[in-house]
């Protein structure tokens, strides 16, 4: 089972969404996102543990 996550999942007005075959790869992918397109977010752990929390399993 994968996982998937959309900006809009964060309230986010962004249309990007992405998936993945784990969670550690697509919190990988979702953070090279955050830092290219969101620079008013500020990438650590908290962050992290927040888009662990708005992955959907597919």
């Amino acid at each position: 089972m994968g996982k998937s996550i959309s900006c809009k999942d964060a309230g986010k007005t962004c249309g990007w969404s992405a998936t993945a075959g784990t969670e550690d790869e697509l919190l990988k992918i979702t953070l090279e996102h955050v830092k290219e397109h969101h620079t008013e977010l500020t990438i650590n752990s908290e962050l992290s543990k927040t888009i662990k929390t708005l992955m959907k399993d597919t």
